[in-house]
């Protein structure tokens, strides 16, 4: 994580591309470079949109949240007129991370780096899964998991995606985030929007406590760090250096 100096560097360098500040709950900083994001099933189509899911009788199962990426690029390989392609591995290393917020006001970040991966049974009720370096698993890649019994409890989840390393070519990576409320129905896919290759963070999407329901937004709003995002949404966290191991 960035450190004091660099989070405003970075949040002054996010503030060139917009003269607001975000308009995300406790905003303390200018919103992101918006590309927009797609919703499979004809909704949320738009950054910014919103649904709203009523508590079951009984509550909630656990929510699954998997992101998924790409991890083949595409070259121009010489050939007859140029024209011939290769597929080779992008070595990108992407990550799937979350800010959460809970009821009695505790606030907090999980993602591989820093080994920030949480607890599904205690707080914050909300669990990552290992660190996939490659993209190479069918499915999802990574994922989180959000103790549905303990949704009560929770105030709101962002959830977003960043660069570690290698290209930051959204173009190339596309990740896909899928979000599964209840067992056995269909999920909500949300593609960010990919025309901005020089920032390394994404928010895509985020869960708000509204009288127990669960309101989805989608966003596929780009920052330089973690850290500018933080200031955009409002979570107020305190950043240091770290590593991922």
């Amino acid at each position: 994580m960035a450190t004091n100096k660099n989070s405003g560097h970075s949040i002054a360098k996010a503030s060139e591309s917009t003269d607001t500040y975000s308009g995300h709950g406790n905003a303390q900083g200018a919103a992101g470079v918006r590309e927009g994001s797609i919703a499979i099933q004809d909704m949320l189509d738009k950054s910014g949109e919103s649904g709203l899911i009523s508590p079951p009788e009984g509550g909630f199962s656990n929510m699954h949240i998997g992101l998924a990426w790409n991890n083949i690029i595409v070259e121009k390989a010489g050939g007859f007129m140029g024209l011939m392609k290769k597929a080779m591995k992008s070595g990108v290393d992407i990550d799937l991370g979350c800010f959460f917020e809970l009821k009695n006001g505790t606030r907090g970040i999980l993602q591989p780096f820093g080994n920030l991966h949480g607890n599904l049974d205690d707080i914050p009720y909300i669990a990552l899964s290992g660190d996939e370096r490659t993209g190479d698993k069918e499915g999802d890649d990574e994922y989180l998991t959000i103790n549905g019994q303990k949704w009560s409890e929770i105030e709101r989840v962002l959830i977003y995606t960043y660069i570690y390393k290698g290209s930051s070519d959204w173009s190339q990576i596309r990740p896909e985030l899928s979000i599964n409320i209840e067992k056995g129905e269909e999920n909500l896919v949300i593609k960010p929007g990919l025309k901005t290759n020089n920032m390394t963070v994404c928010a895509l999407a985020s869960l708000k406590n509204v009288k127990n329901g669960i309101q989805i937004m989608t966003h596929g709003e780009y920052f330089t760090s973690q850290a500018s995002m933080d200031r955009a949404f409002g979570f107020g966290l305190n950043w240091e250096d770290g590593a991922k191991s």
